[in-house]
């Protein structure tokens, strides 16, 4: 299996479609945004043109209205891994969601499910209170996650009020992981930092006229979507959603819009640079070559 990571605009896709024309791959999606079928333009998932030239899987496959977590995804890709191998295929993974590859690749910690009401007090807190009861009870992993990682945060807290283990132990009883079944071959698109938020830049412009604003307008139109769905936080949908609110103008949302691309691309680029095994390889272009000539 080749994988093809990195953070955002940084060619991953094109990489991928050249590499499956050349070896007889499925190209197979890794992005946390692009799993949803609402979100095409937004999400800058392959044209109809991209998809027409090799086999894509998991790209649009979920409902607005539906919450796709990394143990759905994985779960997902799993199969779709085991059908490209059985039909003779190479499944080639492309995308910037650590968490979703590493489930994957390692498994999930097996944690029980929280109490609804434990949730319930914990997400109604200001982050604030739900940092400091973090230090009370959970020391290690309040030194490990950042004050205003609110989600992550709550998250570590709610595991330690619901199950009395802190969620660390649990992590490190991850289970249904391929990475150990599978031959990998991965590499991590790390392209000049000026560069990819240059092109972050122009790729939202691109988003804007390209009919992202109408997009998210179909989305927020949607009676069964609610509005603490995972796919009304991904970036561009809050600031298109308080543009068309009449909140902000058009500027000020393309404004907001790519800072909060570039803090994510930046974010991205942290983890990949330092979290994924030093086996899989580095680079700073965007090129089928890869090194996965003789690999794959």
């Amino acid at each position: 299996m080749a994988l093809i990571a990195g953070p955002t605009a940084s060619g991953k896709s094109a990489a991928a479609i050249d590499l499956a024309e050349r070896i007889g791959g499925v190209v197979v999606n890794a992005d946390a945004s692009q799993v949803y079928h609402d979100l095409r333009i937004l999400s800058a998932r392959p044209d109809a043109a991209d998809e027409a030239r090799v086999p894509h899987r998991l790209f649009g496959h979920v409902d607005g209205a539906e919450a796709c977590s990394a143990a759905r995804w994985a779960a997902d890709a799993r199969a779709v891994v085991a059908e490209v191998h059985a039909a003779g295929q190479v499944p080639i993974l492309v995308g910037g969601t650590g968490l979703y590859l590493r489930t994957l690749l390692d498994g999930i910690a097996p944690v029980p499910q929280i109490d609804p009401m434990v949730r319930t007090v914990i997400r109604a807190l200001p982050v604030t209170e739900t940092y400091a009861a973090l230090i009370r009870e959970d020391p290690a992993a309040a030194a490990r996650l950042a004050p205003g990682d609110t989600a992550r945060v709550a998250r570590a807290l709610e595991v330690i009020r619901s199950t009395g283990r802190p969620l660390a132990a649990w992590q490190a009883e991850r289970s249904g992981g391929i990475g150990e079944a599978i031959d990998l071959r991965a590499c991590v698109l790390l392209p000049d930092r000026d560069t990819l938020m240059q092109r972050c830049d122009r790729r939202l412009v691109a988003m804007f006229d390209g009919g992202a604003i109408d997009e998210v307008a179909k989305l927020l139109a949607r009676p069964d979507v609610p509005a603490d769905a995972p796919v009304r936080r991904a970036i561009g949908v809050p600031e298109i959603a308080a543009l068309l609110a009449g909140e902000i103008d058009r500027d000020a949302a393309l404004a907001r819009t790519q800072l909060a691309t570039r803090r994510y691309a930046k974010r991205q680029y942290t983890w990949f640079r330092h979290q994924p095994p030093p086996t899989w390889r580095r680079s700073p272009i965007a090129s089928s070559q890869f090194y996965f000539t003789e690999s794959v």
